[in-house]
C-alpha cells in the first residue's frame, strides 16, 4: 500500500470514530433509552420561554429535558414531551408548571409531585398544567389598572372623601329680633324656597 491510500484510510477511520462518538453523546443526552429515562407528555395553552432542550426540574433540581414541542391543530395547545429519569416516580395528580429564571431569565418546566398512590406510566400525559405567565404583561395590567378611570359614582384613587352633607333647610320663616337701632328697622328677608 502506498502512503496516500493509507492516509485516506486513517482519516476515514478518524471521521467515523468522531461521528460515532457524537452519536453516542447525543443519544445519551437526549435519548430516553440510553439515559434510563421515560417520556411524559403535557399540553400547555402557552409555552413561551420553553423550547427543545429546556430543563425539566423537580424541587428546583434539573432532572430531565424537554425533548419535543408541537402544536396540536385541534386544540391549539402546545404539546411538550419530556424525559424524566426512571428513578423519579410521579403520581398521576402531579403538575407541570412553566416557570422563569428571574425577571428576564429563560423558562424551565417545573414538576410538582402529587399525592396519589397511582403513578404516571411512560407516555402518559400530565393533566394539571400551568402555562407560561409573562411578567411583562402582568406589570402592564397593573400599570393600566392604576391609570384606568374610576367606575361611575366612585371617587378617583387618592381623592379626598366628599364633604358631609349640609343640614336641610327649614321652612319656618326667619325670626326678626329687635335691634338697638332706630324703630324703623326693616326685618331681614326670608330666603326663597
Amino acid at each position: 500500500m502506498t502512503d496516500t491510500p493509507r492516509a485516506e484510510l486513517i482519516a476515514g477511520a478518524v471521521v467515523l470514530a468522531v461521528a460515532a462518538g457524537f452519536l453516542a453523546w447525543s443519544t445519551m443526552r437526549g435519548g430516553a433509552a440510553a439515559t434510563g429515562s421515560y417520556v411524559l407528555r403535557a399540553a400547555f395553552p402557552n409555552i413561551e420561554g420553553v423550547e427543545v432542550g429546556t430543563d425539566v426540574r423537580l424541587a428546583g433540581v434539573p432532572i430531565g429535558r424537554v425533548t419535543g414541542i408541537r402544536l396540536n391543530p385541534e386544540t391549539y395547545y402546545a404539546e411538550a414531551t419530556l424525559s424524566v429519569p426512571n428513578s423519579v416516580k410521579l403520581a398521576v395528580d402531579s403538575a407541570a408548571l412553566i416557570q422563569q429564571n428571574g425577571l428576564l431569565g429563560g423558562g424551565y418546566l417545573e414538576l410538582q409531585p402529587g399525592g396519589s398512590p397511582d403513578l404516571l406510566a411512560p407516555g402518559d400525559e400530565i393533566e394539571d398544567v400551568q402555562g407560561s405567565v409573562s411578567l411583562l404583561s402582568l406589570m402592564m395590567k397593573f400599570v393600566d389598572s392604576k391609570g384606568a378611570p374610576a367606575p361611575e359614582g366612585a371617587a378617583p384613587a387618592g381623592a379626598a372623601p366628599p364633604p358631609a352633607a349640609a343640614a336641610p333647610a327649614t321652612s319656618a320663616p326667619a325670626e326678626v329680633t329687635p335691634t338697638s337701632g332706630p324703630s324703623d328697622a326693616t326685618p331681614a328677608p326670608v330666603p326663597a324656597q
